[in-house]
């Protein structure tokens, strides 16, 4: 994992825990159903930053060992978790989760992998995963459909300082099917959606780590445009923000 992507949310941690979207709750229904996850499983969260991913799980029954690298992510989830004797926060990252071998019986990764160094996260997973244990690599992605879907995605190209190099779309199926080293691979899509007024839309902006944060010398004028961006498409006053939540699964045993 390059060592820069580590750090690049350290000063956004506010803004993703209160903006980012949570994942919907079918995902677990579709994991017990369709690959045999138990309540009570151990699950690793690679890549758990603030523990949204974590949090859906825990909800459901399972035990959660979120590995992050980012101290200040890390030290939110622990705020925000630590209470749930289920959770444990670690320093680690998806070359090196510092787990033991065959310790855990499901890998997630929420809005992750795309940082991640596909062929040697792959062979970290292989090691910490138990005998037919699964991966499951899970994004929420932005849609760009409506008007406004198309003119808020224009701004964040516009405004961002490397969007388009880090953009977690750069990760296709082939990249994906490379990373499970040609195993079967099922993906199913889920509708996921946010609304926000003003300031809860600026928040989500400021969520990403490719744009200017408050302070830096592109904000204002990103803030300009965001506010006639709003104005222009709100309806009563918020604006709604729609979502596939794309889910890929894997066995293990079978790469």
């Amino acid at each position: 994992m390059d060592s820069k992507s580590t750090t690049r949310f350290s000063n956004r941690v506010e803004d993703y825990v209160k903006y980012r979207p949570g994942y919907p709750k079918e995902i677990v229904e579709y994991l017990e159903t369709g690959f045999g996850l138990k309540k009570g499983s151990t699950i690793a969260d690679v890549g758990s930053g603030t523990g949204i991913s974590s949090e859906l799980f825990l909800d459901h029954g399972y035990k959660v060992i979120g590995v992050e690298p980012n101290k200040e992510m890390r030290d939110k989830s622990v705020e925000l978790l630590g209470d749930n004797p289920a959770f444990f926060a670690m320093d680690g990252n998806s070359d090196d989760t510092n787990l033991d071998a065959q310790s855990v019986d499901a890998i997630i990764a929420g809005q992750a992998f795309h940082w991640f160094d596909r062929k040697k996260a792959s062979v970290e997973f292989s090691r910490i995963l138990k005998p037919k244990g699964f991966i499951a690599l899970i994004w929420n992605e932005r849609l760009t459909k409506s008007n406004f879907e198309k003119d808020y995605d224009a701004l964040i190209v516009r405004h961002s300082t490397d969007y388009v190099q880090v953009d977690h779309r750069n990760i296709d199926i082939d990249k994906i099917s490379e990373f499970f080293n040609g195993a079967p691979v099922e993906q199913q899509i889920f509708d996921n959606q946010q609304i926000f007024d003003f300031n809860g839309l600026e928040g989500r902006l400021l969520s990403s780590s490719y744009m200017p944060s408050k302070g830096d010398a592109g904000y204002q004028a990103m803030s300009d445009d965001l506010k006639v961006l709003f104005d222009q498409y709100q309806e009563n006053g918020v604006i709604r923000i729609n979502y596939a939540t794309k889910i890929f699964v894997g066995r293990v045993s079978e790469f």
